[in-house]
């Protein structure tokens, strides 16, 4: 794998440390996710002891089967829905970090099932954080929650963390209502113990192993497998698009940072793309295209779509200036990668070495 750190120039940023993560206990929610899956690799990298907790993974195939991702944590299938469930988890792993990521992540489901998003994605939250507060093993935890969580008004300029939170559609509302669940039970609960709660704002995560329904990857990859043309619902729509290794790292950041100095950092973070890599629906299919060797990748799709914002971006340079933490991989470069991962035939080799070529090419 070739040295990934020169895709950006200049974009110099810290690595999650070895030493710090090697035998610490660590508890993710929504292990058997996509962007859990990735994670759960980058943890068996750097040593750390991991349980799993979540569902079984929504899609055949699946991400988390590809990486055969019950051998790298103790796995738990359990919905965050079931607060007994999850204190009985939580409390038997004694984790010392929590990666709170379990979610219904997509826009388009919230509308079909919007009690059903809340339930998880608000009520799920509170489970998550009220068995964290009953257990006092934990120090740090990181929930993650979307770019999505603002009050989208259509500025050209990236959200910084300090922007009203919102969100139009039920998936985007109930991620912002998570992001105020999150500050109560710092704010109520667990700053008074020392503990370390911050969320985690990215950006359009894609990379290999996503195979969820109504996202712009998965579906162009079906179609593209398939001979076809993918329709898309809003071509000049422009979206934080972000190598899933990107925000992923920051989070681990964040966490080894939450550790040491709970008070300084425990508060919301962005981690999204550089502002280049900004792009539209159009140009991030064309660029896929491209790398898949399609021609005409694309066409728009006729009839009428739920409400989706035309802008949306983020400032991440709080988490440059206070973490260390710059994206480093252009879009292009990302896309390539992602092509490589779908096209290759040992999924879980070619993951593997992603994640270790991009962990490794990481100045200290």
């Amino acid at each position: 794998m070739e040295n990934l750190a020169l895709e950006r120039e200049g974009a110099v940023t810290l690595t999650p440390e070895a030493a710090f993560w090697a035998g610490r206990r660590v508890l993710i929610t929504g292990h058997s996710g996509f962007k859990g899956s990735w994670l759960l690799v980058l943890l068996d990298t750097l040593g750390a002891q991991v349980t799993g907790l979540s569902l079984p993974p929504d899609t055949t195939p699946s991400m988390f089967e590809a990486v055969d991702g019950a051998s790298l944590c103790d796995h738990h299938i359990a919905d965050i829905r079931d607060a007994a469930a999850v204190k009985a988890i939580v409390t038997r792993a004694e984790p010392e970090i929590v990666l709170h990521l379990a979610a219904q992540p997509l826009v388009r489901a919230s509308y079909a099932d919007p009690l059903g998003t809340y339930h998880t994605n608000v009520m799920g939250t509170a489970h998550v954080l009220e068995a964290c507060r009953k257990t006092p093993s934990i120090r740090t935890i990181v929930s993650v929650t979307t770019d999505k969580c603002y009050a989208n008004d259509g500025r050209a300029e990236g959200y910084r963390e300090d922007a009203p939170l919102g969100g139009h559609d039920p998936y985007s509302n109930s991620k912002a209502c998570a992001e105020l669940v999150s500050a109560c039970w710092r704010d109520s609960f667990l700053a008074e113990r020392g503990v370390g709660l911050a969320t985690a704002r990215a950006g359009n995560v894609i990379g290999g192993g996503d195979w969820s329904a109504d996202r712009l990857v998965p579906d162009a990859v079906r179609a593209f497998s398939a001979g076809q043309t993918l329709e898309i619902r809003n071509p000049q729509a422009v979206r934080p698009w972000q190598h899933v290794l990107e925000p992923l790292t920051g989070y681990l950041l964040l966490a080894q940072a939450l550790n040491a100095d709970p008070a300084r950092f425990a508060r919301g973070w962005n981690f999204g793309p550089a502002p280049a890599d900004m792009a539209s629906v159009r140009d991030v299919v064309d660029l896929l295209g491209r790398h898949w060797g399609v021609t005409r990748p694309w066409a728009a799709q006729p009839g009428e779509h739920p409400h989706e914002a035309a802008m949306l971006t983020l400032d991440s340079s709080a988490a440059a200036a206070a973490l260390g933490w710059r994206p480093r991989l252009t879009l292009d470069r990302a896309l390539a990668l992602t092509a490589d991962w779908y096209r290759a035939e040992d999924k879980r080799a070619v993951t593997r070495a992603q994640a270790e070529a991009f962990l490794a090419t990481v100045p200290a």
